[in-house]
C-alpha cells in the first residue's frame, strides 16, 4: 500500500496513548521529526496545527489525515498512529479518530501532493483495511500492513 519512501517502521507507532487531538498532534510531530535531522518537531506540529485550524482533516470512520506543507522536506514524508482509544478530532462524522496517518510535503508541493493525500483518503476509506489496521497488535504488524504491496509512486 504504502512506499518504504514515505514511512519507515520508526514513523509507526501501535496502541499510543494519547487522551486529545493536540497529543496526537504531537506525536505524528515527533513521529515524523525523527525521519531526518532537518526536521524540528515543535515546527512540524506548529504547520500540522496551523493545518487544523483551517478545518479538521478528520475523514471519519475513525480516520484522521493531518498534513502540512515544510520547507525543510524535499520529498513526502508521513507517520501512522495507531491509538489505543479514540480521541475528539472533530471529525466529519463527530466519530473518534483512532487511527492517523500524517503526511509532510515539500512547500513547493504541487499537484503531487494533492493526488497523495486523495490516494491515501481512498486507502483508508476501505473498511476492510481499517479493521485490520485496528486488529494489529505490534508496530511489526502494523509497518507490514501499511507497506505490504510498495509501489514506487508511494501508494498501491
Amino acid at each position: 500500500m504504502l512506499s518504504s519512501d514515505l514511512i519507515t517502521e520508526a514513523q509507526v507507532l501501535s496502541h499510543c496513548d494519547v487522551t486529545s487531538k493536540k497529543r496526537l498532534l504531537e506525536t505524528l510531530a515527533e513521529l515524523l521529526a525523527a525521519a531526518g535531522p532537518e526536521l524540528n518537531s515543535d515546527a512540524v506540529f506548529e504547520r500540522l496545527l496551523a493545518r487544523e485550524r483551517l478545518g479538521s482533516t478528520g475523514l471519519g470512520h475513525g480516520i484522521a489525515l493531518p498534513h502540512a506543507r515544510i520547507d525543510t522536506v524535499d520529498i513526502p514524508v508521513g507517520a501512522f498512529v495507531q491509538l489505543r482509544d479514540g480521541v475528539d478530532f472533530d471529525a466529519i462524522d463527530d466519530q473518534p479518530v483512532d487511527l492517523a496517518f500524517a503526511l509532510l510535503v515539500p512547500q513547493t508541493a504541487d499537484e503531487h501532493h494533492l493526488q497523495l493525500l486523495a490516494e491515501l483518503a481512498e486507502k483508508f476509506n476501505d473498511q476492510s483495511l481499517r479493521q485490520q489496521l485496528r486488529d494489529c497488535s505490534t508496530r511489526d504488524e502494523l509497518f507490514a500492513l501499511l507497506t505490504q504491496r510498495t509501489a514506487s509512486t508511494g501508494i498501491k
